[in-house]
């Protein structure tokens, strides 16, 4: 007989207030940085990929943003794109209740380029997964935030998805790995075009799965990412209502080895695609 999963434990209203209160403050610090400064004489230093940029202003921001948490959250361990986990923190998780995870700019071969789709991202973590959580999309001048418990909001307004949904002549978000494509990426392109369904590569995690809580894609499908690259967006897909599904087509808050986060009437179909694309792989 399967145990059913621990129910999160309760938190303190005061406190998810508290940090979606300083994390909506950190997106919009983010969000003036990143449009005053995207494409704009950026000094790239390419690390294991040509498209995986670490540049000033990630360094910059992540640096503020490591600060601020430290006042107002002194002792919770903090993991980040440009600079890993925090060094005052406890290794690991260090058995600390909460953490938070954050990547300064999110999609920055575009931020690099001046193509307008990057974002900034930033959750707090607990066993569970996502506590709270902001995605910052400064060129269409949004801050989208979740809390658990308390829905998802776009410049502070409700967003919940419909319960039904068309997948015919719909939008798939996807994106490449650190190597290139990833295996049965071109099978799963094949499956979505039988349907009549596009797919796109944006280059931005957080956005892409940003696109399906907002409606405007059916699904996203991550083969490979950093905790950092969806955390925040996690948090907003599962208060609007989104599916969230680990590679195995199981509910799961915070997946660690592919994702899937659909609309509700999407996912069974979207995650067939991609089983189906994974078998032709290993067959």
């Amino acid at each position: 007989m399967t145990a059913l999963p621990t129910p999160p434990a309760q938190i303190e209203p005061a406190l998810v207030s508290r940090a979606f209160e300083v994390a909506g403050r950190l997106a919009n610090d983010a969000a003036d940085v990143i449009i005053a400064t995207a494409g704009r004489g950026a000094r790239p230093e390419p690390t294991e990929s040509p498209f995986d940029w670490v540049t000033d202003t990630g360094r910059t921001l992540e640096r503020h943003t490591r600060r601020i948490l430290a006042d107002e959250f002194p002792g919770t361990p903090v993991f980040g794109e440009e600079f890993g986990e925090e060094p005052s923190g406890p290794p690991q998780q260090g058995g600390a209740r909460f953490r938070w995870s954050v990547d300064p700019v999110d999609g920055t071969a575009n931020y690099v380029a001046g193509l307008p789709w990057c974002a900034y991202s930033l959750a707090m973590l607990d066993a569970h997964g996502p506590v709270v959580g902001v995605v910052a999309d400064p060129y269409r001048t949004q801050i989208y935030a979740a809390a658990r418990g308390r829905g998802m909001r776009a410049n502070g307004t409700p967003v919940r998805l419909p319960e039904g949904g068309e997948i015919r002549g719909g939008i798939v978000c996807t994106e490449l790995t650190r190597n290139g494509p990833w295996p049965g990426m071109d099978r799963f392109i094949t499956n979505a075009a039988s349907a009549q369904v596009g797919v796109r590569l944006l280059g931005s995690p957080a956005l892409a799965i940003t696109q399906v809580v907002l409606g405007h894609a059916v699904a996203a499908v991550l083969d490979d990412y950093q905790e950092w690259d969806v955390a925040g967006a996690l948090a907003l897909a599962t208060e609007a209502g989104a599916a969230v599904l680990n590679r195995r087509g199981e509910p799961d808050p915070l997946p660690r080895d592919g994702l899937l986060v659909a609309a509700p009437g999407a996912a069974a179909e979207v995650h067939r695609w991609w089983l189906q694309a994974a078998e032709v792989t290993t067959g």
